[in-house]
């Protein structure tokens, strides 16, 4: 757990690559800058996200930040999905980055897990790890109940429909790299594309398509920005057969081909 640090940031391709941490983040200060694989977020006051293990981060004022960071060995969300119902929303997800907020009620009961989580700390027996587990399983469920809450409309897509989507989006992190059309996946869920798309523009206006699409093309640009990979390279271990698809692809995406992303992005 992170409070009151004067530095606390996290560099995937680099000096934390090691350290397969899930992270969630609340803003306890005034609103202040998130920068996520290297574009900058407003992170408003008194709210939480949640960061994925390969998301490199850095915060403009880290001293307000409290920061919760598991992993699998942990706590794994994927094992006990029945329980948090996190996988492929909170985390794994393809909507847009949610800052979830948090309302004076909400705030109060974060704090006291938080005194609890303190209290743990201090108190070293055999069944420790079970207490800190079962309170990150604890602050999940309520993140996870608050960003549904303000981010689904369960009117529209019901439990049964979402388990959909986040199933989808999981098997997406799963097999990005060599899977990019959408049958593959429908058929991994025994669903027509159509009933995916379906889903998909009532959850948050993306194709099913485009949530591959995007997935891709976020890991090309953390390999062009944090690695010394050439373009020829990241295309191969993304799954394209030609490497000038990949660049087609890429400006596509980006407006722009990859060596010029590169230079842009300072590397």
């Amino acid at each position: 757990m992170i409070l009151e640090e004067a530095q606390f940031d996290r560099a995937f391709y680099g000096k934390d690559g090691k350290d397969k941490l899930l992270t969630v983040a609340w803003n306890r200060g005034e609103t202040q800058k998130i920068a996520i694989d290297g574009i900058e977020y407003t992170f408003p006051e008194n709210t939480i996200v949640c960061l994925m293990v390969n998301q490199s981060f850095h915060f403009s004022d880290t001293e307000n930040i409290v920061a919760w960071q598991f992993n699998r060995d942990f706590y794994c969300i994927v094992d006990h999905d029945k329980e948090v119902s996190c996988v492929g929303f909170l985390f794994y997800g393809s909507s847009q980055l949610m800052f979830v907020a948090l309302d004076e009620k909400d705030a109060v009961k974060i704090d006291l897990l938080l005194k609890v989580f303190l209290d743990e700390f201090e108190t070293a027996d055999d069944i420790q790890e079970d207490m800190l587990r079962m309170l990150v399983k604890r602050l999940i469920i309520i993140v996870t109940r608050l960003a549904k809450q303000q981010f689904i409309d369960d009117k529209k897509l019901a439990d049964q429909k979402l388990d959909i989507i986040r199933h989808y989006n999981l098997l997406v992190e799963d097999h990005f790299k060599q899977q990019h059309t959408v049958k593959f996946y429908a058929d991994q869920l025994n669903r027509s594309p159509k009933t995916l798309s379906n889903l998909f523009a009532i959850y948050n206006h993306k194709s099913p398509l485009s949530v591959i699409q995007e997935r891709v093309f976020v890991e090309a640009k953390r390999l062009l920005i944090y690695t010394a990979k050439s373009s020829r390279e990241i295309a191969y271990e993304l799954g394209f057969e030609d490497p000038t698809h990949f660049s087609n692809f890429f400006k596509r995406m980006a407006s722009i081909p990859p060596s010029e992303f590169r230079k842009v992005s300072g590397q």
